[in-house]
């Protein structure tokens, strides 16, 4: 099977603005930004979807949404909430064919509906140093688990 776009980033092929990364797992702003803050969670192993976990990958994945979750939220006072989610099998709208999970962050004045990845791209309103604030802002409040 050929490497997908985030078997790349998780090998370093291609750059990323990376925000929390351990044995198992890669943390890092997806380039779409939603919102501020919008960060995808991948497992290192390939997987496709929720499909293909088993309990250790899903133990390694899963328990690792509630800690980035907390430091995106601590990463902007103004952050109320935050949408979690990961779209399994092109039919949902899964456009990379790797288990991921997108986190995206949520404002009271956002004016957001609940169609949220991949639908909205502000990828136009980011800088690289803009995308490189946003996820040392997070980074710095990873904290272990």
């Amino acid at each position: 099977m050929a490497d997908d776009i985030f078997d790349l980033i998780i090998k370093g092929e291609i750059p990323c603005y990376k925000v929390y990364e351990d044995d198992d797992v890669l943390a890092f702003l997806d380039i779409s930004q939603v919102t501020p803050g919008h960060t995808l969670l991948v497992p290192k192993a390939h997987v496709n979807d929720i499909f293909d976990y088993d309990e250790q990958i899903a133990e390694k994945v899963l328990l690792k949404l509630p800690k980035l979750a907390r430091a995106i939220k601590a990463s902007n006072s103004k952050i109320t909430g935050i949408n979690i989610q990961s779209n399994n099998g092109p039919s949902a709208g899964q456009t990379v064919i790797h288990s991921h999970w997108h986190l995206i962050p949520r404002f009271d004045d956002d004016n957001l509906n609940s169609q949220l990845a991949p639908a909205i791209d502000h990828s136009a309103d980011f800088t690289p140093e803009r995308y490189q604030a946003i996820a040392q802002q997070i980074a710095t409040n990873i904290k272990e688990v």
